[in-house]
């Protein structure tokens, strides 16, 4: 599947996140992504739910803009892939595929964690 018929999914599937303030937000603010996601369907579709996007134009605008935003995500997406389940999806099952992912993202906090208390 292309990244760009994933996106109303992976929106719509974001659970209510708690605030300080008022109700609890059942959407991002603003939505950042690369020239891969750059439909007019998409934009239309996100505008319709009130999420601000910044989806750099192909052929137009480097994506270097996002460079800060997308390094985040490009990293956590590598350290997923060190994990040998998930670097080739072995499951057949998308729960023990998610299962998967959720322990390995644990694992990843878990040693992030334990790295950062190492200077302290």
């Amino acid at each position: 599947m292309h990244d760009s018929q994933g996106l109303e999914p992976l929106v719509r599937g974001i659970p209510p996140i708690r605030s300080r303030r008022g109700p609890r937000r059942r959407r991002p603010g603003k939505l950042h992504a690369d020239k891969g996601y750059d439909y007019d369907h998409l934009r239309c579709w996100l505008r319709k739910r009130g999420i601000r996007h910044r989806i750099a134009r192909k052929g137009i605008e480097s994506s270097q803009r996002l460079g800060r935003h997308r390094w985040v995500i490009e990293r956590t997406v590598s350290w997923l892939a060190g994990c040998r389940r998930l670097h080739r999806r072995y499951e057949r099952k998308a729960e023990h595929f998610l299962a998967f992912a959720g322990i390995a993202a644990t694992l990843i906090c878990c040693r992030r964690l334990t790295k950062g208390s190492d200077h302290h």
